[in-house]
């Protein structure tokens, strides 16, 4: 989006005092888009969404929170507030069950350089008679002054076209038929058996906001997660997604052909809570971490993950030449150099991200344990580091609240790790974790927290708390429920 006329004082003065704190970008656009950099300045933001927090009175509307990267980080001076259906950039209103910020995505949507935010709202009704659950996904385009700015443009960009349909629960954002234009993947729930749907670019307001059905699932099926990759090397994103039916679950990759159509390139009954993509060998091609890997018992292939699992596993599935999944690793906190033992309930893997943590060209691994006892406290919570080699993750240093630098206390229920992900959020050119515990201080009227660990070269990084109450927003329920990758 581009910026009015409106000089550059002149506008921070208004977004202060409208309660929307935005830093002032460089001037000159990024060569290569920044993923999820809102504001145009080089450094990734991080989009938190908020969909269980009441909004004007009204339970569960749900909202989104940016908080922005900078010179020292993310911190909690420099957020956008909340931006909810009452924001005037966005359209609808805030209403009960709505769950605005159900999933959040970021992708350059109008080619101007800059990252924008695409929102899932969910339990969104759009009907007259209000009881439904059609959901609805809202796309607000970024600039050099963030969102807030006089020209700030927000529009629906798909609408569930059924009473149950709650489209906008996962997305993601890729050029997948490759027209050039940037699509939205998106899972649905439907009355009985839930769909895989895309919303076709161009993404502006004023297009058609209907979806296409591209994958159908049978009784009680839904997308768990989605992630965007290129998976066979060619240069154009692939679609990989994870499901799960009442009978059936799998985990595939789509690509689409030279019509336009989406074909399945790899195929496994396992599925997970979570995805990732990332080149893990360095091969050329993208690789896929599957977080909290099951087996189907109705299948008779062999799992991903055969040892046993039980405070959960991740797979890593390879595209080696030109057979993806020929190769596969599969760790559990009972795998060598992993911190900690798999114990019942741990949810090793509940959440995956992948970045580059210390510049050396190999991704490391981030995997959420939100179930993971610390001590005697039952349900802590913690993450591992599996550390990035040129065959594939290795190792994995955990991280908790009771861990030097990590800024509070391991208390019972915080399922810290519940949410984890990955952005270059500093100048240096290390990148760095975001970890959420939503359940922290659970109860409250503003709950939860993400937690922003900054990559140095000493072994504990020194965390820092980002809360609702540091935030300085008036409502939070279960803040960082949802991250954006």
């Amino acid at each position: 989006m581009r910026v009015g006329t409106l000089g550059a004082t002149a506008a921070v003065a208004a977004l202060t005092a409208a309660g929307l704190t935005l830093p002032l970008a460089g001037t000159a656009a990024a060569a290569t888009p920044v993923r999820a950099d809102f504001n145009g300045d080089g450094l990734t933001d991080l989009a938190v969404g908020v969909p269980s927090a009441t909004v004007n009175g009204k339970a569960q509307a749900g909202y989104v929170n940016v908080v922005w990267g900078g010179v020292n980080g993310l911190g909690p001076s420099s957020s956008t507030g909340i931006i909810s259906q009452s924001y005037r950039a966005v359209p609808g209103t805030p209403e009960a069950g709505d769950h605005f910020g159900s999933a959040v995505a970021s992708g350059d949507l109008d080619g101007d350089g800059i990252a924008d935010l695409v929102i899932g709202a969910s339990g969104e009704a759009l009907t007259d008679a209000g009881y439904g659950h059609e959901g609805s996904v809202t796309v607000l385009y970024g600039s050099r002054l963030g969102f807030g700015n006089h020209d700030s443009v927000g529009f629906t960009a798909a609408r569930g076209e059924g009473e149950f349909t709650q489209l906008g629960s996962s997305i993601s954002v890729g050029d997948y038929d490759h027209d050039g234009d940037q699509d939205l993947a998106l899972g649905a729930a439907e009355e009985e058996g839930g769909s895989l749907r895309l919303r076709p670019g161009p993404l502006a307001p004023g297009t058609p906001t209907t979806t296409e059905v591209i994958e159908e699932y049978s009784m009680g099926g839904r997308t768990r997660d989605l992630a965007t990759g290129d998976f066979d090397g060619d240069g154009k994103d692939d679609l990989a997604v994870t499901y799960k039916e009442l009978e059936g679950s799998g985990t595939f990759i789509l690509r689409w052909d030279a019509d336009g159509r989406p074909t399945r390139y790899w195929n496994s009954w396992d599925y997970g809570q979570s995805l990732a993509a990332a080149d893990f060998d360095r091969d050329g091609k993208d690789d896929l971490a599957i977080g909290y890997d099951q087996p189907n018992p109705e299948s008779e292939e062999a799992p991903l993950c055969a040892d046993e699992r039980t405070g959960g596993a991740v797979a890593v599935v390879y595209g080696k030449g030109d057979a993806f999944g020929s190769a596969y690793d599969c760790f559990t906190q009972d795998s060598p150099g992993v911190a900690g033992a798999s114990e019942a309930g741990d949810w090793f893997g509940f959440s995956v991200a992948a970045g580059d943590l210390n510049d050396d060209d190999l991704p490391e691994l981030v995997v959420g344990v939100p179930g993971e006892d610390v001590g005697t406290v039952k349900d802590a919570g913690a993450y591992v580091v599996l550390g990035g080699t040129a065959t594939g993750p290795s190792g994995g240093v955990a991280r908790h609240q009771d861990t030097p630098g990590m800024p509070g206390t391991a208390e019972a229920g915080d399922r810290f790790g519940a949410q984890v992900t990955t952005g270059r959020y500093d100048p240096d050119q290390l990148g760095d974790v975001a970890a959420s515990a939503p359940s922290e201080n659970a109860g409250e009227a503003r709950s939860g927290g993400v937690w922003y660990a900054q990559t140095t070269t000493t072994a504990y990084p020194v965390g820092r708390p980002l809360t609702p109450y540091g935030l300085a927003l008036s409502t939070g329920t279960k803040y960082g429920e949802v991250l954006g990758q």
